[in-house]
């Protein structure tokens, strides 16, 4: 092994990738400008959608409640809704969007308000559709303030005074630290969104360097070289791992800025909406992240980087072409998927078992550090067991790349 080969051949690959155009669209344009231009555009659309979705008076159709006038000139009189003549098909008209909904009013209801009853009252809807619940929205407010009037009323004709509705109250308080709570709301994600990073960061430049080579016939100009083939592999992979980690960084670092920034400004032009509290929640709950553990998690991704990068280049030295890489290479994504969002699920805890689950183990681990929390026996168990599958797979890189029959397949 040569320190100084592996060098050249490293910053060969690496001139050659900061002039290929696939390789700079996937490594920094996409992550650091498409991103928060998809991020902005789509907070956008979803916003002004929403506002106009509340600007529209909902269409609403009263299904009987003749005998219940006030009812039924409290509902007309809303001027949220908008009442519609009753039609017998009711029911396909809000499967059509044609109106959003419709309200039964059961026989006799104000006369069972009268008696002391409780008779219900049935609201049909489109589940699942905005401006549906909306309309939803407005008849269970109607019906809740005509319910707190029914209730104030009976309480008035009995002297009884409003208070004993409500003896007493319920107060939450949170008691963990910031950086708990926000590390517990999205901790689990930010691994979740690293791991994709850091394999599709390598995906593209591991397929180049081998099966890409391999078509432009350059493969064989560099074994032709006075170089050891394990200083070429360890050249290239620290090219792969290079992109793997740029990749990764450049994307955390671009929507970091990005949803703080957006989640201001959204925030900022419609404070109402709330697609723009969403995303002034989560630019707060980004802040209140625990920066260490920030740091904690870029070390242990290093050797899953490692590892990604070792496999992914394995696994497309195999093609002859770099379309025959990418049918190898793509469908791995889906292995890398699952256990990373396993360790999204709730109930899952970190555990000595777990932390030898390649993936998983990262996942979970990170979300515990940026919650504040570091066990200490775990994260030397998934580090190390990390550093053992990255050597694995960067020796089986270096070993399938010494063979004549993978290099040079038919």
């Amino acid at each position: 092994m040569n320190g100084s080969h592996i060098a050249t051949v490293y910053l060969k690959e690496l001139k050659d990738s900061l002039r290929d155009r696939r390789t700079l669209l996937s490594t920094i344009v996409i992550p650091t400008l498409v991103m928060p231009l998809l991020f902005f555009a789509f907070g956008s659309v979803m916003l002004k959608m929403d506002q106009q979705a509340r600007a529209e008076t909902p269409t609403v159709m009263i299904i009987a409640g003749e005998d219940s006038p006030a009812v039924l000139a409290r509902l007309r009189a809303d001027a949220k809704i908008r009442i519609v003549p009753t039609t017998a098909d009711w029911r396909q008209r809000i499967s059509d969007k044609k109106i959003r909904a419709a309200v039964e009013i059961p026989a006799s209801f104000e006369a069972g308000l009268g008696r002391g009853a409780a008779p219900s009252v049935t609201i049909y809807n489109y589940s699942g559709e905005a401006k549906s619940r909306l309309g939803v929205e407005q008849l269970e407010r109607i019906f809740r303030e005509l319910r707190e009037a029914t209730v104030e009323a009976r309480l008035g004709e009995r002297g009884v005074p409003l208070a004993l509705t409500k003896p007493f109250e319920t107060k939450r308080e949170n008691v963990a630290p910031a950086e708990k709570v926000g590390g517990n709301l999205i901790g689990g994600f930010i691994p979740y969104i690293i791991i994709i990073l850091c394999f599709t960061g390598a995906m593209y430049p591991a397929m180049d360097l081998t099966a890409g080579e391999k078509e432009r016939g350059t493969m064989e100009t560099l074994l032709c070289s006075p170089v050891a083939r394990v200083n070429i592999v360890l050249g290239k992979f620290l090219m792969v791992l290079t992109a793997s980690i740029a990749t990764m960084v450049l994307s955390l670092v671009s929507m970091s800025v990005t949803f703080v920034a957006g989640g201001s400004y959204f925030a900022a032009k419609a404070a109402a909406a709330k697609g723009a509290a969403a995303g002034a929640a989560t630019g707060a709950m980004i802040s209140m992240i625990d920066p260490v553990g920030v740091i904690g998690v870029f070390a242990m991704v290093l050797p899953v980087a490692v590892f990604f990068s070792a496999v992914i280049f394995t696994v497309a030295l195999f093609a002859k072409s770099y379309k025959e890489a990418q049918s190898y290479v793509a469908p791995m994504i889906f292995v890398v998927l699952l256990p990373a969002m396993i360790g999204m699920a709730p109930g899952i805890e970190l555990s000595g078992r777990l932390a030898l689950v390649p993936i998983l183990n990262l996942s979970l681990v990170c979300k515990e550090m940026l919650s504040g929390v570091w066990h200490w026996h775990y994260i030397a168990l998934i580090f190390g067991s990390s550093c053992v599958y990255a050597a694995a797979a960067l020796a089986l890189a270096v070993k399938m790349f010494s063979r004549e029959s993978v290099i040079f397949r038919a």
